[in-house]
């Protein structure tokens, strides 16, 4: 039986703790406090807990361009996989970038990741470009949701 799956938006008073999550699961990619903040002025950014353990953390990316495209990543400790959380989690935000007027929703994931881009295929996500970015040496995959 999945936790009850408890999402915060991440305020100022919990960005630090957004930010241990997105660097624990990208370390190839860390974010500064000054980045995430940043960040939490054009994103929506949330974590996540389960039966008062924090498990994980999301960004959306809000919908944008001609297409209405939005960006969905969520991150799930590893220690808290495999038990329903991030699907639960998914789902939640997925509905949070629908409710904004997205019309494609798309994801990334660290192609060192085999489990996130796992989750993120068999959850209807097709991948459709992999780059670096300046001084990194693991790709990221971008993906957009079928259908």
């Amino acid at each position: 039986m999945t936790a009850a799956l408890e999402i915060v938006v991440a305020t100022r008073d919990l960005l630090e703790e957004w930010r241990a999550i997105h660097n624990a699961i990208i370390p190839s990619a860390p974010l500064s406090a000054a980045e995430v903040a940043e960040r939490s002025a054009r994103n929506r950014l949330t974590i996540a807990y389960a039966d008062d353990e924090l498990v994980g953390n999301a960004t959306v990316r809000p919908p944008s361009g001609p297409g209405r495209v939005a960006t969905v990543i969520v991150r799930i400790l590893p220690e808290h996989r495999g038990r329903g959380l991030g699907s639960a989690y998914l789902e939640a935000e997925l509905a949070q970038a629908r409710s904004a007027g997205a019309v494609r929703i798309e994801t990334v994931v660290l192609a060192s990741n085999q489990e996130g881009l796992q989750f993120a295929l068999a959850r209807g996500f097709v991948e459709h470009d992999r780059y670096l970015l300046e001084g990194d040496t693991v790709a990221f995959i971008d993906l957009h949701l079928q259908g």
